[in-house]
């Protein structure tokens, strides 16, 4: 059986783990550096990007984060996640990981009170597949490996290059797994 990191630092790790577990896979979550060598791939959840990222310096999760995807290990990142993924971010000198080729603009729908729940498809995923946006970035541009899978409002908010991929919404909040089992098909292979 796939084995599914979820780095818990911060967010919804339980809920990833669960939808992990409902897509076929092993749920495992992530403490400490060391156990990424146990998994198969991994889940950066969503949460406050500059919490996380001073969390993954705090226990020196950065590097290993790093070499974990350029191993071709599979990465997913959700919401804060995806900004984590980005080699770009407006309004920021630095981005965290580097690992997809794209700028992000964080909070991009608003603030909390304008979180929201809409259907989008998800090209090759799914259609009609409930999105959860809170405090939600999007995708502003992406380089040329890089596959757009879902737009809302002609606002990139999902998208996939080789063997990382990103949403800008949380589909761990909701029953419908697809995105996850994407996402864990990507692991198997």
């Amino acid at each position: 059986m796939v084995k599914i990191g979820v780095l818990g630092l911060q967010g919804a790790i339980r809920e990833h783990a669960r939808s992990v577990e409902a897509a076929g896979a092993e749920g495992i979550i992530i403490k400490y550096k060391e156990q990424l060598a146990d998994i198969d791939g991994l889940i950066i959840p969503g949460g406050e990007s500059t919490t996380m990222r001073r969390l993954i310096d705090k226990y020196d999760f950065l590097d290993a984060l790093v070499d974990f995807g350029k191993q071709g290990k599979p990465i997913f990142g959700t919401c804060a996640g995806l900004i984590l993924l980005a080699n770009n971010i407006v309004g920021q000198d630095e981005a965290h990981l580097s690992l997809m080729d794209m700028k992000v603009e964080r909070n991009a729908f608003g603030r909390q009170r304008e979180s929201f729940e809409v259907e989008i498809d998800l090209k090759g995923v799914a259609n009609n597949f409930e999105a959860v946006f809170i405090r939600a970035p999007y995708v502003v541009e992406v380089g040329p490996e890089v596959e757009v899978l879902a737009t809302y409002q002609d606002k990139i908010v999902a998208a996939k290059q080789g063997h990382y991929l990103c949403s800008a919404f949380h589909p761990e909040l909701t029953d419908d797994h697809r995105l996850t089992e994407y996402f864990v098909k990507m692991v198997e292979k």
